[in-house]
């Protein structure tokens, strides 16, 4: 009986070793996944994110490098050294009439370093989904997203329309509370870390908040759901489209990475990975209506609609369009209005074009939450935007 117990203990001890060797990535990755904001970490993490999870590389192609001019440097506004320090600022680029006239690195970060996107992502996304819309692959925002994406029929967003998706007002229920190890955010995360499939994922959430199209709630899982339209209207996948529509036209100094599922599927809603410099160029394309160095990359139409409020966020609140963010005191009917891309944890890319400047930000800000935060964030990068006219 006792050599019976001894060769089964082995035999499991020998299962659990090999199970451990064959699941080592996934193990290590859910490893990095719950230790990925630890205070001694998050620097280091925040730049080697595709070294820690699935990810595909984003080629830049063989085509010239789009270089940036040197504009006049600028100084920056009283307050800018401790904003800096408290918000845990890793990376700042100024451009100003499309010249850079602020450039600075810190917390051990250099301008050779991929950063993380986050949600600034979603951004992206919204670029491509107009590109889309240009070519005539989506004709209609107003259409359901089944009908791109059809295996979410009977899921919770079984009903809601692209629109719905891109306003973050699908009516799905879901959990975004990041501090919270068992919302539908962190799952979402253990998810990715573990290689399973996000568009099963989607697919399984049968929740709803209430009816589609009414009231924004910012749910994440909205822009995969996106994602899924987008692969069903063009056939390609979004490091294809992100490739070909966005990277090579624009010239960018490095390769960029998307994270990925375990099938390969792009983290859309924050899996970009881009050098500050590169996400300075997508940046200045946005706030030139469109174009790149003469290229026509999306219609300055789609980029109006996208960044003028349209999502019905409470009054007070910061303002939405189609994934693009617009400050709570900021009119978004009268022309040359100031938008963001908004990422957790410090990633903003700014854009105002009454300053004809943008303003990007990358950081490891645990306490990017806090009350107060965004909009001290808002006033210092209207200030940087403002000193490059002065």
């Amino acid at each position: 009986m006792l050599k019976f117990v001894i060769r089964t203990l082995v035999l499991l001890l020998v299962v659990a070793v090999a199970a451990g060797y064959f699941y080592r990535d996934r193990i290590e990755q859910l490893m990095a996944v719950n230790s990925l904001f630890d205070g001694d970490k998050i620097d280091a993490n925040f730049i080697r994110m595709p070294d820690l999870f699935y990810s595909t590389e984003l080629s830049r192609g063989d085509g010239p490098l789009a270089e940036f001019e040197d504009g006049p440097l600028i100084t920056p506004p009283n307050g800018y050294e401790d904003w800096v320090d408290d918000r845990a600022v890793q990376a700042i680029i100024v451009l100003q009439d499309g010249k850079i006239v602020l450039e600075r690195y810190y917390r051990g970060t250099g301008p050779e370093d991929r950063r993380i996107s986050w949600s600034v992502a979603k951004s992206y996304l919204s670029v491509l989904v107009g590109t889309a819309v240009d070519r005539g692959e989506i004709t209609d925002l107003d259409a359901p997203v089944t009908d791109f994406a059809p295996s979410l029929a009977g899921s919770a967003y079984d009903g809601a329309s692209i629109r719905d998706v891109l306003q973050m007002s699908s009516g799905v229920a879901f959990n975004e509370d990041y501090f919270d190890f068992w919302s539908d955010i962190n799952r979402m995360g253990r998810t990715l870390a573990l290689g399973r499939s996000m568009d099963r994922f989607a697919e399984g959430i049968d929740a709803v908040a209430g009816p589609p199209g009414e009231i924004f709630r910012y749910v994440s899982i909205d822009t995969h759901v996106l994602g899924m339209v987008l692969r069903g209207a063009t056939g390609q996948s979004v490091p294809e489209l992100i490739t070909d529509r966005l990277i090579a036209p624009l010239g960018l100094e490095q390769d960029g990475a998307y994270i990925t599922d375990g099938d390969g599927v792009a983290f859309v809603l924050g899996g970009l990975n881009f050098t500050a410099r590169d996400y300075a160029r997508f940046a200045q394309m946005v706030l030139n209506g469109g174009t790149w160095r003469g290229q026509r990359i999306v219609s300055e139409a789609w980029l109006a609609e996208a960044t003028t409020a349209s999502a019905s966020t409470a009054v007070g609140d910061l303002q939405y369009g189609y994934q693009w963010w617009m400050p709570s005191d900021t009119d978004t009917s009268e022309p040359g209005h100031e938008f963001l891309a908004l990422g957790v944890y410090g990633q903003h890319i700014y854009i105002s074009p009454q300053d004809n400047a943008v303003v990007l930000s990358f950081g490891a800000d645990r306490s990017f939450d806090a009350v107060g935060v965004l909009d001290g964030n808002i006033e210092m990068f209207r200030a940087l935007a403002a000193a490059g006219g002065e």
